[in-house]
């Protein structure tokens, strides 16, 4: 039996790769000294608004490149200025998120984290490699009129990191007129982008539903009122909205995830809990279902004799790319890997990215830039996909060349069209 190392085949691929891609020489030459920087950050993970010891990282490599620095901002945000040979009043932003999940890694690879309960499962230490190598090459290369802000933010996931930015003055103290963003995507091929405009992830909502009944035994249920009977029938009847309400060309997604009731198997409960996920891609379709399931809840609930509490929270408006900029992304990407290596109709994800508040306050576009198929984790990975939110997950540092190659081109081709 022939045995193949996954780790030669993955280099050869980006030898193989490299001949065909136009990538900026200096980068591909930082190559191993960012991916040690990557794999450090991925082996001290921290979490939403704890990004101390990565932000200080960010710092200090951007001002060691004289790029000026600053802290704080969205509590451990940070922000580099590069300005060009000539300063014209453009300038737009790059953004990179930098926070890790609350998961227990399960690879054993010498980079994997060292802190139980933490770790980099989305990628966030390889976009925040990739923004790097491009702040550097930006601030060697200057050779472009107007600015460019490289934007390291915190607390993506979950917890609204970019609206924290937003909130501490990040378009006011750095005027910009447009923002780019980019994530990696497991399964895409290496070498591959997806890009589209309009709608490119849903918006993320939470619910909580509180039911109230009267406890009693088991065994003589007419004695009581039954909350487990409203929460299932609400489960059931919730699933109406999405197949008779909802326009079906307009797509959404309505999960009950949780219900939490009862302690014995004899006992009726006094109450009941649900709790799940909406996600939609227009707000046009979020207030429908959000007034359908409230309206449902309240009838539901007093048809059978209990009293309920709607709660909604709207916590990620979806992200939706701006239709200039995303054909100026796809042509700056043909340029680098060929047409066909960039898919322009990629369906949109019913995941979600606050990267969707920075859109609504400044034009841009978000793209995907694919992370292979697993075969560059090296000795030692689990035995588990390389998908996104999974204990065996591990950036690819094959990608580190080309997304800051994509990077700093964009902000150069950016910068020399002519004003709108």
């Amino acid at each position: 039996m022939i045995r193949c190392d996954k780790r030669k085949v993955s280099a050869d691929n980006f030898k193989r790769t490299l001949k065909i891609m136009k990538l900026a020489e200096s980068i591909v030459g930082w190559k191993s000294e960012i991916t040690a920087i990557r794999r450090d950050i991925h082996a001290h993970p921290e979490l939403a608004y704890e990004e101390v010891r990565t932000a200080d990282i960010v710092a200090r490599l951007l001002e060691s490149w004289g790029i000026p620095t600053h802290r704080g901002m969205g509590v451990t945000g940070v922000v580099g200025t590069i300005h060009g040979k000539t300063q014209n009043g453009r300038a737009l932003g790059l953004r990179a998120d930098m926070d890790a999940l609350p998961m227990q890694e399960l690879n054993a690879f010498e980079h994997a984290s060292k802190h139980p309960g933490k770790m980099h499962a989305c990628g966030h230490d390889g976009h925040t490699a990739m923004l790097l190598a491009a702040a550097r090459y930006l601030a060697e290369h200057r050779d472009f009129d107007g600015t460019v802000y490289v934007i390291f933010q915190p607390a993506e996931e979950g917890f609204s990191g970019a609206k924290a930015m937003i909130d501490d003055g990040l378009f006011t103290t750095f005027p910009m007129q447009a923002i780019f963003g980019m994530h990696n995507w497991p399964g895409m091929d290496f070498g591959t982008f997806g890009v589209t405009t309009g709608p490119v992830m849903a918006s993320s909502n939470t619910f909580e539903i509180r039911l109230e009944g009267k406890g009693a035994h088991g065994a003589m249920p007419h004695l009581g009122t039954d909350p487990v009977m409203a929460a299932v029938q609400l489960a059931q009847s919730f699933q109406t909205i999405i197949s008779r309400d909802r326009d079906p060309q307009d797509p959404a997604v309505l999960s009950v995830t949780q219900i939490h009731t009862g302690s014995a198997d004899n006992v009726i409960p006094n109450d009941a809990i649900l709790r799940g996920t909406v996600r939609t891609f227009t707000d046009k379709n979020l207030d429908l279902i959000e007034n359908r399931m409230a309206e449902i809840t309240e009838h539901t609930s007093r048809a059978l004799n209990c009293t309920s509490e709607f709660t909604f929270h709207r916590k990620y408006p979806p992200t939706v790319n701006h239709a200039r900029e995303a054909e100026l992304c796809a042509r700056v990407l043909t340029q680098i890997v060929g047409a066909e290596k960039v898919d322009q109709s990629v369906p949109p994800s019913m995941g979600a990215e606050d990267f969707a508040f920075m859109l609504k306050e400044v034009p841009g576009c978000y793209v995907w830039i694919g992370n292979g198929q697993g075969d560059h984790r090296t000795a030692g990975h689990g035995l588990g996909p390389c998908t996104l939110h999974n204990g065996n997950y591990d950036f690819n540092d094959d990608l580190i060349p080309l997304g800051a190659t994509y990077w700093a081109e964009l902000a150069i081709q950016w910068l020399a069209k002519a004003p709108s």
